[in-house]
């Protein structure tokens, strides 16, 4: 009962920063994404390599990929601009030839991953306050991703440890069932639907098309970030936030979700 405690304190002071900064304005949001990208990039490096520490140019890239990223798709800067992106890959090879010690193409391979699957989904999610006729004072689609992720686990879990029997990914996840999985779609599904009452943002049809990929993207990041800790051994990404583990851990679904969402809302 205790951790049970601790963990809904944790999650509800979360869940009210992260709105909160939704709320306020683009920037509050911007700078809270920022730093929790750059502990979430301290996390995954050392799950990567297995203990080892992320060098200076790794934080200095992955800070210059989320600022460049975020700034391009809101059109504060140039789009070509995120070509710098690919020239630090180049630079973090290059930079593994004047290390002391031994040279491994794993340490760049924990770079880019990490940048990758980080700082540019954080970075993108900065793109959502300013969709196509998107009110700003109420950001939908930006509080709606969030949500809706949140819907999706918050019922997927009491689902499944409810009267789920049917393992999802047993080797990987092995309290994830098909019966949590589906009642976590249903919800979520649901909880579209009342974001079509609230918003003309999107019609119920696209409202909906947008619930049914944050959904099922949500519950593939869950599982990918299991399977980043299973092949390291670790129980959680860090332990920032007690009864949750570390930012990964929070933002494993989310992070996941963002650059499918993305590409939905730009097709419609």
């Amino acid at each position: 009962m205790n951790n049970f405690l601790i963990r809904t304190f944790t999650g509800v002071v979360f869940a009210l920063l992260v709105l909160g900064s939704i709320v306020i304005s683009p920037w509050a949001f911007f700078v809270l994404m920022g730093i929790f990208s750059l502990i979430g990039l301290h996390e995954f490096y050392p799950i990567f390599t297995k203990g080892q520490k992320g060098t200076l140019l790794y934080y200095v890239l992955g800070a210059l990929t989320y600022v460049v990223v975020a700034f391009s798709l809101v059109s504060y800067i140039d789009f070509s601009n995120v070509l710098l992106i690919v020239l630090g890959f180049f630079l973090v090879m290059a930079a593994e030839l004047f290390r002391t010690g031994e040279h491994s193409w794993k340490r760049i391979g924990a770079v880019i991953v990490g940048i990758v699957y980080v700082s540019i989904p954080f970075g993108m999610m900065n793109s959502f306050f300013f969709l196509k006729s998107a009110d700003i004072a109420i950001p939908w689609v930006l509080l709606a991703l969030f949500i809706l992720v949140w819907v999706n686990d918050v019922f997927a879990y009491l689902a499944g440890s409810t009267f789920g029997k049917h393992k999802l990914f047993e080797e990987i996840s092995p309290k994830k069932t098909w019966e949590g999985t589906l009642s976590g779609i249903v919800f979520t599904l649901l909880f579209s639907w009342l974001f079509s009452m609230l918003s003309d943002n999107l019609n119920l049809l696209e409202w909906l098309g947008f619930g049914l990929i944050v959904s099922v993207t949500a519950i593939i990041g869950d599982l990918i970030e299991s399977m980043l800790k299973r092949n390291a051994s670790v129980k959680d990404s860090g332990t920032l936030l007690p009864g949750h583990g570390g930012v990964l851990d929070r933002f494993d679904a989310i992070i996941f979700a963002t650059p499918f969402v993305f590409y939905y809302l730009f097709l419609l």
